[in-house]
């Protein structure tokens, strides 16, 4: 038997959709009562599967008007190593997304800027003065056509 069920993946569907819908509207949408819903909620909050819940902003109206993607390549690979320059990318509030990756780079990173002067700033003066840190190659979006998409649910145990 599967640990979760059709109810539960529409509750985290529906709560990708809006996390601020009213618990009763959320037990509208899934055909529960009020009392169930919010046991159930409660319970996927427990098991980690609903991880928090947060404002998402818009960044143009913000002035953050640049995305750029940097690929960061480390000269010293070690967990120790890997845990400093992690909490130091983490610590600087312009990276809005951190991944250890593989293939030519180590790291990437999305950071989001008013401008390439901002990106300047954030690349020569924060980024590369991270100790083990030997390579930058930046990518500037254009356009953005989808963030934050919801997560597939089909896998779902």
């Amino acid at each position: 038997m599967d640990r979760y069920d059709s109810t539960d993946r529409a509750i985290l569907a529906r709560l990708q959709q809006d996390g601020r819908i009213a618990n009763v509207d959320l037990a509208e949408a899934v055909a529960l009562s009020p009392s169930a819903c919010l046991r159930r909620v409660r319970a996927l909050e427990q098991d980690g599967l609903i991880a928090g819940y947060r404002v998402e902003l818009d960044r143009a109206r913000l002035g953050l008007d640049l995305t750029v993607f940097v690929e960061l390549r480390v000269d010293r690979h070690s967990r120790e190593n890997a845990a400093r320059i992690e909490a130091k990318l983490t610590a600087i509030p312009e990276i809005v997304a951190c991944h250890v990756i593989s293939g030519r780079a180590d790291i990437l990173v999305e950071a989001a800027v008013a401008n390439l002067a901002a990106y300047e700033h954030l690349l020569i003066d924060q980024i590369l003065t991270i100790p083990s840190i030997v390579d930058a190659h930046s990518t500037f979006a254009i356009r953005t056509v989808k963030t934050r998409g919801p997560l597939p649910l089909a896998q779902l145990p």
